[in-house]
């Protein structure tokens, strides 16, 4: 049973049409397949799933008189709620996501805040064995399959959290990383999947990229000094 205060209704009817925004969002692009995807299959193979078990849960964040480290702190209480909430069946605890939309984010300063705030955690994320995705409108992270899809941009700026997977070790090596981060991306990477990867050769790439970026951050130190 829930019982709403007339403030907590007042709320609620605001942020109504950005979450009803973003659920169609979800539905029809990430739960779809697309043309431009490079492959079979809906946008994010997990959302589907996701849906049917009920476990995407939302929240409206009004960012207006909001600055960086606060905005910070809130992504990551949300992250500690994500990790608190206990699940019956591990397994399925995959499809658990949490959608943080900003809805006065919607200038282009915004969104290269709403980048440096996904940026700046990362690391802290990642570390517990999480993703954050950044997405809104002119995000300009590719496909995996299809360099010219742009598979993160969404109606409306928000950061998304889940649980990493297998096939996250493409998000965990990009180039752009410095090799400090990677290392630390990998070596979280390999901690969390080393006893229970089902597919061996995602692991031994991980310690090949593991391997490079220490041979690159050497490589970085030994010029410096």
């Amino acid at each position: 049973m829930q019982l709403y205060t007339p403030t907590e209704i007042q709320q609620t009817q605001q942020d109504l049409p950005y979450l009803n925004e973003i659920m169609e969002w979800v539905k029809n692009f990430l739960a779809s397949p697309h043309p431009n995807l490079g492959r079979s299959g809906s946008v994010c193979p997990y959302v589907a799933n996701a849906m049917r078990l009920n476990s995407i849960r939302m929240a409206v964040i009004r960012a207006k008189s909001l600055d960086l480290p606060q905005l910070e702190e809130i992504v990551q209480r949300y992250r500690d709620i994500f990790l608190e909430i206990d699940s019956e069946q591990k397994e399925l605890s995959i499809y658990r996501a949490f959608i943080l939309i900003f809805p006065d984010m919607c200038m282009d300063e915004d969104l290269k805040l709403i980048d440096q705030i996904q940026r700046k955690l990362k690391p802290l994320f990642v570390e517990l064995g999480l993703m954050l995705g950044e997405f809104h409108k002119h995000t300009q992270s590719p496909g995996l399959h299809n360099p010219d899809f742009r598979p993160l941009r969404s109606p409306i700026p928000l950061l998304a959290i889940r649980f990493m997977v297998e096939s996250d070790l493409p998000f965990l090596q990009s180039p752009n990383d410095p090799p400090h981060l990677r290392i630390k991306y990998l070596e979280a990477y390999i901690k969390l999947f080393a006893d229970q990867i089902i597919d061996k050769t995602k692991l031994d790439n991980a310690y090949q990229a593991l391997a490079l970026a220490k041979e690159q951050l050497k490589q970085e130190n030994a010029v410096l000094l």
